[in-house]
């Protein structure tokens, strides 16, 4: 056939994509993944310099770290997710603690606020994991205010989390065609995205550390709890489960500083502040 009549490729069905992870990260326990990270929540409020009264919305807020951190600090926080369960998870944690938040169901990529109606965009490994990342941060800028500012903690490539990524990619491939959500930790990557709108970016690289018994015990318990990990395991069924265990504990036990006393690893990520024109 002659090339002219082949028809023209239109890229990944990112809808198709947004419904396939949707199902991935509804699978499992996230919350008992997420709260162990809330310190990343608290250091991002930080480098927001957030001030009580200021108007924060919280997107892809998983069960609520950064929605927390910045209702610690007075602030006027809307919590949005489009997994009800985590939001359910988030309200929860926010009861418990008597913090006032708004908590709404709502799509990273399509957010239901009016524009500038925020002071501050947060969010914490949640909106790199979109499926069409031009149309998160279009959404992002558009509901922050002129003068207002975008706070993100995304995983980087070389870190731990991008390792366990690509350790799973190994067995499981991901969709052909999608933009990887570590390129969310990228400055080029995010000047594209965001850059025509700054005033001003930093990416900063920082550490979280996972700890648990061993890296065995580890594996063990996010092959149950966390969707991207459960969901490769159901993948490659009983015939390929326990390579891809195998893999992923010589990875955790690779990282690991641990020693024989426990699973100790630090986990790089970037934080990613932005001044909007």
């Amino acid at each position: 056939m002659n090339a002219l009549n082949q028809p023209a490729f239109s890229g990944p069905d990112l809808a198709a994509v947004k419904q396939r992870q949707q199902g991935i990260w509804s699978t499992g326990d996230y919350p008992a993944v997420g709260t162990t990270l809330q310190i990343v929540g608290e250091t991002l409020a930080e480098s927001l310099d957030l001030a009580p009264g200021e108007r924060v919305l919280d997107v892809a807020a998983g069960n609520g770290n950064a929605t927390l951190a910045a209702a610690r600090r007075f602030c006027d926080v809307v919590s949005t997710d489009y997994v009800d369960a985590w939001l359910r998870a988030g309200m929860e944690r926010a009861k418990a603690e008597g913090l006032p938040v708004a908590f709404r169901e709502a799509d990273a990529e399509d957010l239901p606020f009016e524009d500038a109606s925020f002071d501050v965009v947060t969010s914490t490994f949640g909106v790199m994991f979109t499926a069409d990342q031009d149309a998160a941060a279009k959404s992002m800028l558009r509901v922050c205010r002129p003068g207002g500012r975008i706070g993100m903690a995304n995983w980087t490539p070389a870190g731990f989390i991008g390792q366990v990524f690509k350790t799973i990619a190994s067995h499981v491939p991901p969709p052909a065609g999608v933009r990887s959500p570590l390129e969310w930790s990228s400055e080029s990557r995010l000047q594209e995205l965001f850059g025509a709108d700054a005033a001003d970016m930093s990416v900063t690289l920082k550490t979280f550390v996972f700890r648990y018994r061993s890296a065995r015990a580890w594996v063990e318990s996010w092959r149950e709890i966390y969707g991207p990990m459960n969901k490769a395991f159901q993948a490659v069924g009983e015939t390929g489960a326990a390579a891809l265990e195998d893999d992923l504990v010589k990875l955790a036990e690779t990282a690991s500083i641990g020693g024989e006393r426990a699973m100790i690893v630090p986990a790089e990520y970037a934080e990613i502040v932005i001044h909007k024109r």
